[in-house]
């Protein structure tokens, strides 16, 4: 009984998904579970008119998200999430942080969360994004 009260048997309790970015100039967050490194995606802060924007501006999102790369990345990613958030949920699990990181944490890592909070919207959790180190980078 108490096995299965702690293992998300009994109730509704249902998995809490955190989706971080940040930069790896700032630091691993200590507190992840998954930690995805996006650096090797192109990067925009190397485009002029791009640099002073962040992830979540859309011509940024755009320039990470139709890269080749990133198409094939981002589906092999979800591929594994269809293994281990199932796993973790039949676990009892109740939080799982991921985190994905880029060199500064405003572009890249920023522009993958915000693409990977579609994936989680038809699952049966629940979701919380922060960009760690957006402002900083």
């Amino acid at each position: 009984m108490v096995l299965s009260y702690i293992r998300g048997e009994e109730g509704n309790r249902r998995l809490t998904v955190h989706l971080q970015s940040f930069g790896y100039r700032f630091g691993i967050p200590m507190d992840s579970d998954l930690v995805v490194d996006v650096r090797f995606l192109p990067n925009p802060f190397f485009v002029e008119t791009l640099k002073k924007f962040s992830g979540l501006n859309r011509k940024v999102k755009g320039f990470v998200l139709e890269q080749p790369v990133t198409k094939e990345f981002l589906e092999r990613y979800r591929a594994l999430l269809d293994v281990l958030i199932p796993g973790y949920q039949r676990e009892g699990k109740a939080y799982l942080t991921i985190s994905v990181g880029c060199t500064g944490g405003r572009h890249r890592s920023v522009a993958i969360v915000e693409e990977l909070k579609s994936y989680f919207s038809g699952k049966n959790v629940e979701l919380k994004i922060t960009h760690r180190d957006m402002e900083k980078g």
